[in-house]
């Protein structure tokens, strides 16, 4: 760790050396009173005063930190960084290039002093170096040792550093921790989703295979009308398992809408949409006594209600018992959607609770004598 910080330090002095070189020159310039010599200097000046702030720069610098400091920092957000960050980026730039440019020269004079006391095999004589080799040879150590302090301590300062000069602001903070909040709500929404319309069509498909193998030889026509609503519910089940895993696959890093997880189907105009209360008659069986109105409530109201009653028929139909009563109709400016049935409603209870929360609704559900009643009010 202490070569890898050592060598991170040291590439700070690499790019300090033409910098230092072009105020050297700078310098001689003014003394001289060389006035093409000072334009050259200031304009190669100000050119080396320009990367610090660019995002290349400070890509660079985050590659360099993870890889030689270990610090574990989030590769840089797409686009470019607002002025604060680039400030930031600038005074990490500087301080890498200062602390570098201050290590190497310490090496500089360090590793020269130390090895004094081997001059004579070089040739150099103790009166050419004008005076102890050994006193030098001594500073030279200690040079050394205080060098590799500061290389270690620099290094470990700019391991504690490096996230507050080159991480994310907070507001990039914030727009993070809100994008993995909407990921965990997509991911939510999927696992409702796949919960709602799958799991419906699994239910349904037990009780239609169940009531046909129970008919099967006294009434085959009921049985076959059975067997082809099987056919049907898993083919849309495929469907709309093809749907979710579609969304799945979808990891396009500049989507900022949430997709459209419901079950699909085509539309005269061949996109796909999410079912509404148009598609309610693939919900009903003979087993439903449906009293439906015509209602015309917005397409995100209609798109969760009809989950909601999806929902509760396939609650009623896995954990009821008999027949199941379906209502559903406008009283004022709310949508109802009443379910009774006997015995108790299964857990996507808390499911339809969120979507009827979303739209600013109200649900109530409980034992209603004999019954289990479900009674949603939905805004229209």
């Amino acid at each position: 760790m202490l070569l890898r910080r050592a060598v991170f330090l040291l590439l700070g002095a690499v790019v300090l050396l033409p910098c230092a070189l072009v105020a050297g020159v700078l310098v001689q310039a003014v003394r001289a009173g060389d006035p093409g010599g000072l334009i050259t200097g200031l304009v190669a000046l100000t050119a080396a005063a320009v990367p610090p702030f660019l995002a290349g720069t400070r890509e660079l610098e985050i590659a360099a930190t993870r890889a030689l400091l270990g610090t574990d920092l989030p590769p840089p957000e797409p686009g470019r960084p607002a002025l604060e960050t680039r400030l930031r980026a600038a005074l990490w730039f500087g301080l890498h290039l200062v602390t570098g440019g201050l290590v190497a020269a310490a090496l500089v004079v360090a590793v020269p002093l130390a090895l004094l006391a081997f001059t004579e095999r070089l040739g150099i004589t103790r009166g050419q170096l004008g005076g102890d080799r050994w006193l030098w040879t001594a500073a030279g150590v200690a040079l050394l040792a205080a060098t590799f302090y500061a290389t270690k301590w620099l290094g470990a300062l700019a391991h504690a550093m490096a996230p507050v000069l080159l991480g994310p602001s907070p507001a990039e903070r914030e727009a993070a921790l809100a994008a993995r909040e909407r990921a965990l709500a997509d991911r939510n929404r999927l696992a409702r989703e796949l919960h709602d319309s799958v799991g419906h069509a699994l239910t349904a498909t037990t009780l239609q295979a169940g009531a046909a193998r129970a008919v099967f030889d006294r009434d085959p026509e009921f049985a076959r009308r059975a067997l082809g609503a099987i056919e049907e519910l898993g083919r849309t089940a495929l469907d709309e398992l093809d749907a979710v895993l579609g969304v799945l696959r979808d990891d396009a890093p500049d989507r900022t809408t949430t997709p459209n997880l419901g079950v699909l189907r085509d539309d005269p105009a061949g996109r796909t949409t999410a079912p509404t209360l148009d598609d309610l008659g693939r919900l009903l069986t003979d087993e439903i006594t449906a009293e439906v109105a015509a209602v015309d409530v917005p397409e995100p109201v209609s798109r969760e209600a009809y989950r909601i009653v999806q929902e509760s028929l396939t609650n009623a139909a896995r954990h009821g018992a008999g027949e199941v009563r379906l209502r559903l109709g406008v009283e004022g400016d709310r949508l109802i959607i009443e379910v009774r049935n006997r015995l108790a409603a299964g857990r996507g209870v808390t499911g339809m609770r969120e979507r009827v929360m979303l739209l600013g609704g109200d649900l109530t559900a409980g034992p209603d004598g004999e019954e289990w009643r479900l009674r949603v009010r939905l805004p229209c």
